[in-house]
């Protein structure tokens, strides 16, 4: 997976049961399927619990919502609060959205991956 895709992965974008993350927009602007290796299952799984604590207690304060691309924000106008669409790399802090003025929660920021990988 590239860095981007990994940073904009979802919960729901995470097959715990098949072995499998699906990956949005790859290669040639196409989704697709790549295996999860055994050994990434459980700090993964350990993300994912993290991230959906995140996402109740801004639920609690009103907040909650995450950025979807315009059609599926049309398609699914619930979607943006649901547990299944928050990113699994939360940024810490909630952003105001300068197009809507809503309040959100984006992901991690890529440099902060690079920066935890490399020395």
């Amino acid at each position: 997976m590239r860095l981007m895709q990994v940073m904009r992965l979802r919960v729901q974008d995470v097959d715990f049961a098949y072995r499998q993350v699906v990956v949005r927009v790859g290669k040639g602007n196409k989704d697709g399927v790549v295996p999860l290796p055994l050994h990434l299952e459980s700090p993964l799984e350990s993300q994912i619990a993290m991230t959906l604590q995140i996402y109740a207690a801004d639920l609690e304060f009103g907040f909650g919502r995450v950025h979807l691309q315009h059609a599926l924000a049309r398609k699914y106008p619930s979607a943006e609060t649901s547990e299944g669409w928050q990113y699994v790399f939360p940024a810490r802090r909630r952003s105001i959205d300068p197009r809507t003025g809503i309040t959100r929660r984006h992901h991690l920021d890529e440099t902060v991956l690079q920066k935890s990988v490399l020395p």
